[in-house]
């Protein structure tokens, strides 16, 4: 399977939010997902470190894009467990990864380091592929 990114898309996926929070689809190895979020002051809490919820996003992003390219379709997110380790700063790198897949559910496990590779936050999440919804005529 071909899983080039198209601009605008995150391994093929258009998904506005995702895009809207500057997370960028880099490389898909080994069954893994990496992806990047160079930080704005946009992202930040107000100790000046990234919010929680761009965390968790990137973190959810890293786990569905692994578990849609298992199952070839689209996926959404029925738990997600987050362990926030380290201030996120600077650029964030995720790798997102599927543990475990089975028919109705897929266990995917998800990290974020820093640029000099300190843990950031992790996640484990129990994601269930869907069907594709009609394109509006």
């Amino acid at each position: 399977m071909d899983h080039q990114t198209e601009p605008g898309t995150i391994f093929g996926a258009h998904i506005p939010f995702v895009t809207f929070c500057g997370i960028e689809a880099i490389d898909v190895r080994a069954g893994r997902t990496h992806l990047r979020l160079a930080l704005r002051p946009e992202h930040a809490n107000n100790l000046g470190i990234a919010h929680g919820g761009v965390i968790c996003t990137l973190l959810d992003v890293a786990l569905g894009t692994a578990a849609r390219l298992n199952a070839g379709r689209p996926v959404v997110t029925l738990d997600m467990q987050t362990r926030f380790l380290s201030p996120g700063r600077g650029v964030l790198l995720a790798e997102g990864r599927v543990t475990r897949a089975g028919r109705s559910v897929i266990f995917c496990e998800a990290e974020i380091r820093d640029a000099a590779g300190a843990l950031v936050a992790s996640a484990t999440g129990l994601l269930k592929p869907v069907a594709e919804r009609p394109t509006a005529a």
